[in-house]
């Protein structure tokens, strides 16, 4: 509310005056209202951290088999599943392990001390020791110590990106009084908690400390949010639900089924426990964490580091990313787009605080010599002389440091493309003296000397400019500027400003003494020209908005920017937004009802003046609307709706470490591209653990399908416990990880995204997985009873035939699931994982190894096998390969034929 009110009464409202407040009276203040810090979060323990890690429904069920089976007297069993839970929880654990942070980095972000006045003398102190009423000096290059409400400014600017979404420093107006109903963003009165001044000084009444502040809200609203599941983790509990409804259907069947064939009751119980428990794929959590781990690596390859293991995932599932558009979708590095001198219109190409780049001739379309265009060097050089910025610049690369107003960095940036050095020209022209920049003049100049020459360097909106000059710059030199001049510059600088850039005018003149009063300076100027900058869309940025559209995933941009300048950039990023009518801003989102916001964000595409409140609000209504929302950014004004998002994404180099700590991911190289690839990643990785689970379900659903046949056929068990719990965890575990490390397939980002609402285990993956079951109960049981023949002296070598091409058919079938859903294996690269081919060799020689070896005979019931016999396992296994690669090529060869045009008549 203090930005509606004036100087004085916000003085006396708090109490205050130019003095400052007592010692007495601060003191008493600061026990009413509390230091100005923010308040601390408890902290996770790292107990409670691990024993998250043991949560999920699968993790529960698999507990349970294991308590079961030491109560049965299987401890091998038990302490087999316990030994993967620990692994499984020991793997998460350290992947997550980053306690929540968030207010922590908002505590680095506000000062150390302060500048304030107290009792009349001025006095550093600790910034926590601040309370409403204090009076504060700020000046270039400070941290704003807490809000506060301007007393006094002298060109003062400041840097509210972080807390905005502002991509360029704004002009602070003491003197100004604002209405109640305008955003943050015009509070030009105000300063707020960690943002920073770039230019000038003032003097500002604290008007709220600590949680009161701006960014204290923030961090409240960050604090209270509460975690999101993921898509997988969803679905994954739904699975886990379905396992256990599936394990107590068998443990139900098989038991009456044996009553009915008159076996004792507390016998079939074991075994329908024990089925029960072989239903359920032990490794698959195991496989699954190690999964999404081993996707963090490539991802971290790519420049995206992931905080949270599901969120490895969950940006595959992405149907909709919210972006911020300031040092997201552009570099936050202002950037002189378009100069005009003499009557001619360059385009500058070049990116940000990079030296590279061209001048090209609108009119010809032809790159040129800049200095060689009449009065460029007059424009670049007044571009450089009256500046107070600074640029050092990476000789390899060419890429610029800044130090300063980065609307002053830009014109030393494009001088630099031309060729002109800072610290040169500023070594020729001797500083004289500086008239700063002020709101009321809206100019700013520099008077330097040079061979005993005397002349005012001028920068300033360009309408207030041109008024004050009578002479423009020519091809032949100076002459009169006329009427029709100006309109022209009038002219110009709409036409700029209408592609959203800041435009800037220039001018110099030749003083006869450099000691002429400051109001005497600014007239009788000599035009040069003017120059257009603006914060420019990342080159790459349009190919990966244009990737996400055709993947099906919607981009939309929000931004603290004005209408304007997002309008602008959405349209050089050819974001799908609908032209004016697709623009919302802040205002708008403010009168606009949950029902009304709920069908509007459906078809706006950018967001403008908004505030973090406006961010939770738009990812709301989205995720409303079944929406996966990716919401990514960097600046304090991101980090709520980070949090809130599906999976929230902030960039490292711009990022605040707010955001970072906030998100589920960190884009290593602030670039919007690597998230496009990010997306990319995420679907790979989950295609490839539908295919793990796929794999591992089919597999345990064929050894059931197996040991129920051959129990209601009055045949004893084919395979032992023991035998089951090999297959589960030690085979099917490395193909099944061999699987999530499949090269992703050329359409992925083809294809629309994932359904969030769809289900792993859906009736068709159900279907698939009984066939592949049944076919493969078909070879063990018609092996087993063809070599037990009857003849009971022959179970040990018929059991070991069984177990043997259990595990081969697996290892086969493995090699069947790496292919590209209904395209045979044959046609997308037999050979092109190598993992799992390792792992087929390793299913292999370990299967050698416990029937060949004679210790290994005890422990897993097993006999040795000839040639022979190894040749029948390896014929009937491959049925696993042969048959779904026959039915995926007739499928194909169907579907060429449907697509082939009918025979002439």
């Amino acid at each position: 509310m203090f930005h509606t009110l004036s100087v004085d009464r916000a003085l006396e409202v708090l109490r205050s005056g130019a003095q400052g407040l007592s010692d007495t009276e601060a003191k008493a203040r600061l026990a009413e209202h509390g230091p100005n810090r923010l308040q601390e979060q408890k902290k996770q323990s790292l107990l409670l951290l691990f024993a998250q890690q043991f949560t999920d429904l699968l993790i529960v069920i698999l507990a349970a088999a294991a308590i079961i089976s030491g109560i049965l007297g299987e401890w091998l069993d038990a302490m087999a599943i316990m030994a993967i839970l620990v692994l499984n929880g020991v793997i998460g654990f350290v992947q997550e392990y980053k306690a929540e942070k968030a207010l922590e980095a908002l505590k680095k972000m506000t000062a150390p001390t302060a500048r304030v006045i107290r009792g009349g003398a001025e006095a550093n102190i600790d910034a926590r020791d601040l309370v409403p009423g204090d009076v504060v000096l700020i000046g270039e290059g400070d941290r704003v110590p807490a809000d506060a409400r301007l007393l006094e400014t002298v060109a003062l600017e400041v840097d509210e990106a972080p807390l905005t979404g502002e991509s360029v420093p704004v002009p602070k107006d003491a003197g100004r009084v604002c209405e109640l109903q305008e955003t943050i963003h015009c509070h030009v009165n105000m300063l707020f908690l960690g943002t920073v001044i770039t230019r000038g000084r003032g003097k500002a009444l604290v008007t709220a400390t600590g949680m009161h502040t701006e960014l204290g809200k923030i961090a409240k609203v960050v604090a209270e949010e509460p975690e999101v599941s993921t898509p997988l983790q969803r679905k994954l509990n739904y699975l886990g639900k379905q396992l256990s409804a599936a394990a107590l259907i068998i443990v139900a069947v098989i038991f009456f089924v044996g009553l009915l064939r008159g076996q004792h009751a507390f016998e079939m119980f074991l075994v329908a426990v024990s089925l029960a428990v072989a239903a359920i794929p032990e490794g698959l959590p195991a496989v699954l964490t190690i999964t999404l781990s081993l996707g963090v690596q490539r991802m971290a390859s790519k420049h995206a580091i992931i905080r949270r293991l599901p969120a490895v995932e969950t940006l595959g599932a992405a149907t909709v990313i919210c972006t911020d558009k300031t040092g997201t979708l552009t570099k936050n590095e202002m950037t002189v787009r378009r100069v005009l001198v003499n009557g001619t219109f360059l385009r500058v190409t070049g990116e940000g605080y990079s030296v590279r780049g061209d001048f090209i001739e609108e009119r010809t379309g032809s790159t040129i010599a800049a200095l060689a265009v009449p009065g460029m060097k007059e424009l670049l050089e007044a571009g450089v002389l009256c500046n107070n910025s600074s640029l050092s610049v990476n000789a390899e690369n060419g890429k610029g440091t800044i130090l300063g107003d980065p609307t002053e960095a830009c014109l030393l940036v494009v001088a630099a493309k031309a060729g002109l050095e800072q610290g040169r020209l500023l070594a020729a022209h001797a500083f004289t003296r500086e008239i700063p920049f002020d709101s009321a003049r809206k100019m700013m100049t520099v008077i330097r000397t040079v061979d005993y020459r005397h002349r005012a360097y001028v920068k300033g909106a360009p309408e207030v400019l041109v008024a004050k000059c009578t002479r423009v710059l020519h091809d032949s030199g100076e002459k009169d500027l006329t009427p029709a001049d100006r309109d022209a510059v009038i002219a110009a600088t709409t036409a700029m400003a209408s592609e959203s850039l800041r435009v800037l005018g220039f001018a110099y003149r030749d003083l006869p003494d450099p000691g002429i009063p400051d109001a005497e300076v600014e007239q009788d100027l000599v035009f040069i020209g003017l120059a257009g900058m603006m914060d420019p869309p990342r080159a790459e940025a349009r190919t990966a908005v244009q990737a996400c559209r055709e993947a099906g995933v919607r981009v939309v941009m929000i931004t603290g920017d004005n209408p304007t300048t997002a309008g602008a950039v959405a349209r050089e990023l050819n974001l799908d937004y609908g032209g004016a009518g697709g623009i919302m801003t802040g205002m708008e989102l403010d009168t606009a009802t949950e029902d009304d916001l709920r069908g509007l964000v459906e078809h706006v595409g950018v967001y403008a003046r908004v505030s973090p409140e406006h961010k939770l609000r738009i990812v709301d209504a989205l995720k409303s609307r079944d929406e996966i929302v990716a919401m990514t950014g960097d600046g304090v004004n991101d980090a709520p709706a980070i949090k809130r998002a599906d999976i929230g994404v902030a960039m490292g180099i711009t990022g605040t470490e707010v955001t970072k700590e906030a998100s589920d991911m960190v884009i290593t190289d602030d670039n919007f591209a690597s998230i496009e690839r990010a997306v990319e990643e995420g679907r790979v990785i989950y295609a490839n653990i539908l295919k793990a689970v796929n794999y591992l379900l089919s597999c345990n659903i064929g050894e059931l399908i197996t040991i129920f046949t051959a129990i209601v056929a009055g045949l004893a068990s084919p395979i032992t416990p023991i035998q089951i719990l090999w297959m589960n965890i030690i085979t099917d575990s490395p193909p099944a990880l061999a699987l999530a490390m499949n090269p992703g397939d050329p359409d992925i980002m083809k294809r629309p995204p994932q359904d969030p609402k769809g289900r792993i285990l859906t009736a068709r993956f159900g279907a698939a997985m009984v066939l592949v079951g049944l076919l493969l109960a078909i070879v063990v049981l018609g092996a087993y009873t063809w070599y037990l023949g009857g003849d009971v002296g022959m179970a040990a070598k018929a059991g070991t035939m069984a177990f043997c091409i259990i595990i081969m058919y697996q290892q086969f079938f493995a090699l069947s699931s790496s292919g590209s859903g209904s395209t045979p294996v044959l046609a997308t690269g037999l050979f092109r994982n190598r993992w799992l081919w390792a792992a087929f060799f390793f299913g292999f020689g370990t299967q050698v190894l416990i029937t060949e070896w004679a210790p290994a005979w005890l422990i897993f019931d097993t006999v040795p096998l000839d040639l022979r016999d190894w040749g029948i396992v390896m014929a009937l296994a491959s049925t696993a390969f042969i048959v779904p690669e026959l039915v995926k090529w007739g499928m194909r060869w169907r579907g060429v034929r449907a697509a082939s045009p009918a025979p002439s008549a």
